[in-house]
């Protein structure tokens, strides 16, 4: 929840935004992104947080999977704040947790698949024999 869009809602009344109560969660992450294009600082903040949080979740699954690649997927990285979201990730390896700086390489696809990070998640999964 905390990597998503449903980060956006938990963290705007930090960032002292005030998304209406009316819009659901895709509506909700429309209007910050339309707020990073004004060039509002507090939306910046809030994509920041996203991305601190996945450069800690990173080295968390590795104690758990034995992995040298992760795919970024999901609308919240797309736009501006998808750029600072991966920023503030890899500042986050490579001062925290260099070795798996070192050893994870994230990789970003276009902003069309990133935006339908389920589905493309969904089809790059191998196919199980019965």
């Amino acid at each position: 929840m905390y990597l998503s869009q449903q980060a956006v809602n938990k963290l705007s009344p930090a960032a002292k935004i005030k998304l209406p109560v009316k819009l659901g969660l895709p509506e909700r992450l429309i209007e910050l992104q339309n707020l990073m294009i004004k060039g509002d600082e507090c939306a910046a903040k809030i994509y920041e947080t996203i991305g601190i949080y996945l450069g800690y979740t990173i080295p968390h699954y590795a104690e758990f999977y034995d992995y040298a690649h992760m795919l970024i997927l999901g609308r919240v990285t797309t736009g501006l704040g998808g750029d600072i979201v991966l920023s503030a990730t890899k500042k986050v390896l490579l001062q925290e947790f260099p070795e798996i700086a070192r050893l994870v390489t994230m990789h970003v696809p276009d902003e069309k698949m990133r935006r339908l990070g389920q589905a493309v998640a969904a089809a790059s999964l191998p196919t199980l024999k019965n």
